[in-house]
């Protein structure tokens, strides 16, 4: 049996537990990273919330009967917790850093930071649910299966979510150019 150390208290977490959140970390950790920087600027805070999110796993993983939905449930900790982050205040939401490209001209540099800005602007001004699902869609390519299950909403909502959602995207960047 693990103990894993959440502030003061100290829970023991089953062996099989701890195998499945071992697996899902290899598997899912980076992709986790990736979904969390959409919701929050700065890189350490999106670590600390996938590390947070992989706590809350291992001590609710007794809960978890289909382990086919382990990274999906995963998925939805790291969503909530970067909305409690933000409602918090405790980071900007004007821009996301783009990522480090390799070594392009400066121009292209600029253009692709500009575009990229734009873009993440216009994903973060849509209603959350459509936020979250063109982020679960387009970002981390999941299924729409996926994405329903990851939120807890029917595959029919998806589609019609990412139906508006990306229409309002794309009004968002005609309007700018």
């Amino acid at each position: 049996m693990e103990v894993v150390t959440t502030g003061r208290v100290r829970e023991a977490v089953p062996p099989a537990a701890t195998d499945l959140v071992g697996a899902l970390f290899v598997a899912e950790a980076a992709r986790l990273v990736s979904l969390a920087r959409f919701f929050v600027d700065d890189r350490t805070a999106a670590e600390d919330l996938v590390q947070e999110a992989f706590i809350r796993l291992a001590r609710s993983s007794h809960r978890i009967r289909d382990e086919d939905r382990a990274a999906a449930y995963l998925r939805s900790i790291v969503i909530n917790l970067a909305r409690d982050h933000n409602r918090r205040g405790l980071v900007s939401l004007r821009h996301r850093p783009p990522a480090v490209p390799d070594e392009p001209s400066a121009e292209e540099t600029a253009s692709v930071r500009e575009s990229r800005r734009e873009v993440v602007e216009a994903l973060r001004a849509l209603p959350r649910r459509q936020r979250d699902c063109v982020a679960l869609r387009y970002y981390l390519e999941l299924g729409i299966d996926e994405i329903a299950s990851t939120l807890g909403v029917s595959p029919n909502s998806v589609k019609t979510h990412l139906t508006r959602g990306l229409r309002s995207l794309a009004a968002q960047l005609e309007e700018r150019r």
